[in-house]
C-alpha cells in the first residue's frame, strides 16, 4: 500500500493503522500530531484508524506545556512585578523565539541568559527518514518553559488555523501566537486574514496572542473579538530597525485592557528599553538575539534592558522642558 507521509511516497504492508504506522517509522504517538487527508486524527483513535491506499499524512511534532509560575517573593514579603497573560503569571516580560541559532545548544544557552519563560516554537514536519534526530524539546524543556506555538510562515487564515489545530493535537496547547503574513518581502501582517483566523481560533477555544499592525483601530477590534494579548510590530520582522511608530503603539497601550507586547523589529537593547518605557507589558524577539555576534551576551543585555525600561516606566520620567532648569538651588548662592 502506497502512502504519502510528509510529502514522501512510502510503501507499507496492508492493513495498517495510524498507530502501527508511527511504530514502524519509530515515532512516539504521544509526541506527534497526525493529519490524514487534511483532517486531524485524534490521538485516542490512532489504534482504530485504518489507512487506505493513497492517503496523504502530515506528522508534526512538539510535546507541549510549560507551567505557570508564581511571582517571586522579594525581601519585604510582597510579590515582584509579574507579567500575566490568559490568567497565567510569569516573572519575565521578555519572550523569545527559538529560530535562527546555529544549533540547539546555542538556543538553550541564549534562552537561559535571557531569563525568558515563554518561548515561541514553529510547528514543522517530523523528519520521518530520521526520527531520532535531535529535537528542540531535547534542549529546551517544555516542563520548564511555556511553549507558545506560532504560525510563522503562514500567509492565509486557513494555513494559520490548520497549523494551530495540529499544534494543539500535538501538545495540548491552547495559548498560541497567531500571525498571518501579507507578503514575503515585508512580512507585514495581513489584517483581513488575521481577523478571520482570530475569530475561528477563539470560537474553537484557543487563547490567541496576535501579531498585528501598529494600528489602534485594528488592535481594538482584535481585543474586543477576544484576543488575550495584542502584539503590534515595532518594525518589519527581522529588520532590527527599532520602534518606528511610538505614537501608534502608545495609543494601543492606552486603550487596551489586555497585555500589549511589541513583536518584531527590535534590534538592540536600547530598542527594548524604549518599548518598555512606552508602557508595553512585554516584548517578543528572536533575530535581535540570534543574529547578534554574541547571542548569549545579547540575550543578557535584552533581559536587563526590559527590566530597566519597565522600572523607568513605573518610576515616571521627568517632564521635557524647552529651557534649562538647574539641579542645584540658587538660594544662598555665594
Amino acid at each position: 500500500m502506497r502512502l504519502t507521509v510528509n510529502g514522501e511516497s512510502k510503501n507499507f504492508d496492508a492493513p495498517i493503522t495510524v498507530n502501527e504506522l508511527l511504530s514502524r517509522i519509530g515515532l512516539d504517538p504521544a509526541k506527534v500530531a497526525v493529519e490524514r487527508n487534511l483532517e486531524i486524527v485524534p490521538k485516542s483513535t490512532y489504534g482504530q484508524t485504518p489507512l487506505d491506499e493513497g492517503d496523504k499524512l502530515e506528522i508534526v511534532h512538539f510535546i507541549g506545556g510549560g507551567l505557570p509560575v508564581d511571582g517571586d517573593v522579594v525581601p519585604d514579603g510582597t510579590k515582584s512585578d509579574c507579567f500575566e497573560v490568559a490568567g497565567q503569571q510569569y516573572r519575565s516580560r521578555l519572550l523569545v523565539g527559538t529560530g535562527k541559532y546555529k544549533d540547539f545548544e546555542e538556543t538553550k544557552k541564549a534562552i537561559e541568559a535571557s531569563g525568558a519563560q515563554i518561548v515561541t516554537v514553529a510547528v514543522r514536519r517530523v523528519n520521518v527518514s530520521n526520527p531520532n534526530e535531535p529535537m528542540l524539546t531535547d534542549y529546551v524543556d517544555p516542563k520548564t518553559y511555556t511553549y507558545l506555538p506560532n504560525t510563522a510562515g503562514c500567509f492565509s487564515a486557513d494555513e494559520a488555523v490548520r497549523t494551530l489545530r495540529l499544534a494543539r493535537e500535538a501538545g495540548g496547547w491552547d495559548l498560541v501566537k497567531l500571525e498571518v503574513l501579507g507578503d514575503q518581502k515585508t512580512l507585514y501582517p495581513n489584517m483581513p486574514q488575521t481577523l478571520i483566523a482570530a475569530k475561528t481560533l477563539i470560537d474553537e477555544g484557543f487563547k490567541v496572542m496576535v501579531y498585528c499592525a501598529d494600528d489602534p483601530i485594528q488592535a481594538k477590534i482584535l481585543e474586543e473579538m477576544g484576543c488575550v494579548a495584542i502584539m503590534p510590530l515595532a518594525a518589519p520582522i527581522g529588520s532590527g530597525l527599532g520602534i518606528q511608530n511610538p505614537v501608534g503603539i502608545r495609543l494601543i497601550i492606552e486603550q487596551a485592557t489586555v497585555p500589549v507586547l511589541v513583536d518584531a523589529g527590535v534590534g538592540t537593547a536600547s530598542d527594548a528599553a524604549i518599548a518598555m518605557e512606552l508602557g508595553c507589558d512585554g516584548i517578543l524577539m528572536n533575530t535581535a538575539i540570534a543574529e547578534a555576534k554574541d547571542p548569549i551576551k545579547m540575550a543578557r543585555a535584552m533581559k536587563l534592558a526590559v527590566e530597566s525600561g519597565r522600572l523607568a516606566y513605573q518610576a515616571g520620567r521627568m517632564p521635557k522642558k524647552m529651557y534649562a532648569d538647574p539641579s542645584s538651588p540658587l538660594a544662598g548662592l555665594i
